[in-house]
Order: structure tokens, then sequence, then C-alpha cells
């Protein structure tokens, strides 16, 4: 299992990598000079840090309040609109959270036309019908790929189907709307954290790469898909190299298309390397691999495998109310999908859950919208019942990933003391990663007060880091803080934009006074 680093952007692994290793050193530094022992000593610190000449290039907002007392604590244009990165999650979680509650499951209906003969025999078609459940994954069940389409097989299983005599559809047409949020690269969508987003989701809609050496020099690596897929063709020319050799794998998927070339060289000996690569035509994926699981509990489709998504279904309408439903199962609920889409920061289950929610708005919202801007509309509404203005949240889509998205930090600290006291405070707070223990947190903030305390957010594009959440400082107060760095570069990994926002958060865990004193 290796897909635990997913929710890193991979055109940075590397510079990730090295601020991993650079950051503790950083942060030492802040730790080595004395708490503050005062607010207006917290206040000159942090001043003092951010006026230092290498943020002179750099667009930065701040913005800390007590949750105790709801005083402000300290700020720095905190009116500023900035681009919030994978902060964007914390508002289509809060609003998924709100409108669906942490109970809420999808469901996934399997159709036919007519009820199956007795002998176990589907008449035509067998339609399976999506409506987001993006828990059909690995991740949902210990890193175990064979297990996540087995529900939805033994609930076809259950219900005496032994052969389909037509075709095995992927119908996504529940959403509807591109497959991809607004603003997201070009350059993003053959990446994991650029997966087409569907109605029918397997496996992230992504298949993991393993690349090993061969047993001798010049003979081409071997690749290991995961799951086992013929749905993309590999076209790979990765020899095995000297054991000092370059160790790289460059993957190239063109827009529209499920063939990848694969180039590079893995040094002989080596362990392997990792990669993932975002498949096109989830909906298509979905059924294939069903088709091929289904074969193998000995129910077998005659017909071909094939999709449909919403604009094939303006032409051809589906009336549910005449179909049999033979078959469903249901996602894990909304509180789990939640914690898998924060900690990891995962971009497709950020996007469905504002789809999600859009979609389910439908019937209260007039108009043929598409769904993405029923969800936003919905989010607005939302925001205007946690008193933030409307101008200052911009997103266009769910996870972040646009690059035209701004908000202020004004609007995420007040978005996170509505969530602190909202009926489901907990479970938002329990999705969080942990500082120096889970998600994207789990290497950041070790040996700082910190650690094991801050509950936050993270969000990382190339020029952007940005972090916002809860921490207790070390008097005891429960404090709110958004932290946006735009526009940042710096080469000395001690002082990256990532370093600099996990020092002021550390700088808030050591903060040794209340702010009421």
């Amino acid at each position: 299992m290796f897909t635990w680093w997913r929710g890193f952007h991979p055109a940075l692994n590397v510079w990730c990598v090295v601020v991993a290793l650079a950051t503790p050193s950083a942060l030492a530094q802040q730790k080595v000079a004395a708490a503050p022992t005062s607010l207006a000593e917290l206040q000159e610190r942090m001043s003092n840090r951010l006026a230092e000449p290498r943020f002179a290039a750099a667009s930065l907002g701040i913005k800390v309040a007590s949750l105790d007392t709801g005083r402000v604590l300290f700020e720095r244009d905190a009116h500023k609109l900035l681009k919030p990165a994978s902060n964007a999650k914390l508002y289509s979680g809060a609003l998924g959270l709100d409108r669906l509650g942490p109970d809420f499951r999808i469901r996934t209906s399997v159709f036919a036309g007519i009820a199956p003969l007795r002998e176990g025999v589907v008449r035509g078609d067998l339609i399976v019908y999506g409506r987001g459940d993006p828990s059909m994954a690995a991740r949902f069940n210990g890193g175990d790929y064979s297990k996540s389409l087995e529900p939805l097989v033994n609930a076809i299983a259950a219900a005496g189907i032994r052969q389909v005599a037509g075709d095995l559809v992927g119908d996504d047409s529940y959403f509807r709307g591109p497959p991809l949020g607004d603003g997201w690269a070009s350059d993003d969508l053959q990446y994991y954290y650029g997966a087409e987003v569907s109605a029918l989701t397997h496996e992230d809609n992504v298949v993991d790469l393993v690349f090993k050496p061969a047993a001798k020099i010049g003979e081409p690596a071997q690749l290991i898909a995961t799951p086992a897929t013929t749905f993309l063709n590999f076209i790979s020319r990765v020899p095995t190299v000297a054991t000092n050799g370059a160790r790289l794998v460059n993957l190239h998927r063109p827009i529209g298309e499920n063939t990848v070339h694969v180039t590079g060289s893995v040094p002989l000996n080596d362990a392997g390397i990792t990669d993932a690569v975002a498949v096109h035509n989830p909906a298509l994926w979905f059924v294939t691999q069903l088709r091929d699981v289904l074969a193998k509990r000995g129910i077998t489709v005659t017909g071909r495998g094939r999709s449909v998504n919403w604009l094939d279904r303006e032409s051809a309408p589906l009336d549910l109310n005449k179909l049999y439903e033979v078959a469903f199962v249901e996602s894990r609920p909304m509180s789990e999908i939640l914690a898998k889409m924060m900690k990891p920061s995962q971009n497709l289950y950020a996007h469905l859950l504002l789809l999600q929610v859009g979609e389910r708005s439908r019937t209260t919202q007039h108009g043929a919208r598409n769904t993405d801007s029923l969800g936003l509309a919905e989010l607005q509404q939302f925001l205007t019942t946690a008193g933030i203005r409307r101008d200052e949240v911009h997103l266009q889509e769910g996870s972040g990933l646009s690059r035209t998205a701004l908000v202020t930090p004004n609007a995420t600290v007040a978005l996170l003391q509505h969530m602190a006291r909202h009926r489901h405070a907990q479970v938002f707070r329990d999705a969080l990663p942990i500082a120096g223990v889970d998600g994207t947190l789990r290497s950041r903030l070790k040996g700082t007060p910190a650690e094991k305390n801050a509950l936050a957010k993270t969000g990382t594009l190339a020029f952007v880091n940005t972090i916002s959440g809860y921490v207790t400082s070390a008097a005891g107060e429960r404090l709110v803080f958004s932290i946006m760095l735009n526009a940042y570069s710096n080469p000395d990994p001690k002082f990256s934009g990532r370093a600099e926002v996990d020092a002021l958060v550390a700088m808030l865990a050591g903060f040794n006074a209340r702010s009421d004193q």
C-alpha cells in the first residue's frame, strides 16, 4: 500500500521533502526564545517577524482571535483577498457537514428495465447509477483495494443476478456540469490531485503505480499498477540503470486520453519509485473494474461496458421511476468522508461534497443550472448565516485547486468561529489534521508547543502557503487563526513558506498569557 502520499503536489515533491527536513531547525529557533508572556509582547514579536525584509515582495494576511473571549489578538491585512489553496476545503467541508449532517450516506443504485428472471438473468442493460459516493476506495478499507467494490458486488449477487444479457452501463448523470473544477490548470489533470469528478468514483479515479528495477542493467523496469487494470494503456520507456544512475519517472497522459507515456530510469536494486495517474472518464473506469470483479464472482456480462453522462441524458432522459432497482449500496457516513477529505487534503472529495450539496438543493432552487453553481449558491447562503460578507469569499469549486479562488483571513476566522459553535462542532474538529500526528500535518510542527495541539487545514500551491485552524495557548486559551502567505519565495529551506507559517502557529501555541489579562 503506497497511497499515503496523496494530498501533496507532485510537482513539489522534492521541495516538500527538503522543507520537511529543514522545518524542525527553523522552528527550533522559535523554541529557543522564551515564550511571549503578555499580549503586547506576542503582538510585537509577530509584527517584528512579519516586517523582516524577506516578506517585502509577498502578500500576507493574518488574523488570530480568542474563542474564549472573542477578542482579536493579532491581525495584519486580514481584509485582503488571498489565494487559500486547500484552506478552501474548510468551506466545502463545513457546508457539507451543515447541510447533510454527519450521518448522511450517499446511495449508489443498480437499475434494470425489468426484474431479473428467476434464473438470475437480466434481460437488457444493467445500469449503475452513481450519486457521488467517494468511499469505494482502498482509502476507506485500510489500503485493501480488493474491498473497494465488494459491497456493490455482494449486493448484486444477493439480488440473484448471475448474468447480464446486455451492457453494463456506468451512469454519472446525477451531477450536471463539467468533470473538472473551475480554474483547474490543464497541467494538473493527469495527476491524482486533478482527477476528474464523477458521480461514479472508484479508487479516487486514480491508478497507483510502482516502478521497480529489472534484474539487469538495460532491461525495462517493471511497472506495477494498482488496482490491476487494462483500462490504461502504458507506453513505458523506463530502463534499469546502474545503482548511481538517475532515479526519475515522468508521466504524460494527454488530456482526454487513457494512454500514459512513461519515461525515466530506475537504478538497479532500487526499492521502487511510486507515482500515480488519474484516469479519463471515471464512470467508464468504474464499470470496467466492476465487470472484472463480477466475473470473478461468476456473474457474466455479455454486452460491453459503457458510460453515460448528463449531456447524454439531455437527449435520452432516464426516468428512474420506470426502472427496477435490483440492488443498492450506501457510502460511509459523512463524518468519515469529511475526515478522509480534510486530513490528506483530497481534492476530489472536496469538490464532490460541494456538488452533493448543490444537487440536493436543486428542488428548492429555480432553473436548470449546473450542479456546481447550485452548490456555490448554497455556500453563499451558509456563509451569510455564519455572518461572513459575500465579498470576502470567492470560490469557484470545492477543493482550492483553482488558481482564481480568493478569500480573506477575516472570513476564514469567522467560519472557524461559527463551526466552533455549530451543532456538529466536534465532528468538524475531528476531521482536521493534528499537528505532528496525521494528515498533511503529520510531519510538521513536531517538537513545538503546537504538536498534538493545533488542529488545522493546510494549503499549498506554487508560491502559496496557508494554514488555518485551532490551537490552545500555553496559558490554556482556545485560539482560532488564519495565516495566508501568497507570492512568497525563498531558496533557503529554513525560511520556506511552510516553515514561516508553521513558526507563527508555534508562537501562538507557546503564548504564555491570556488575552483577557
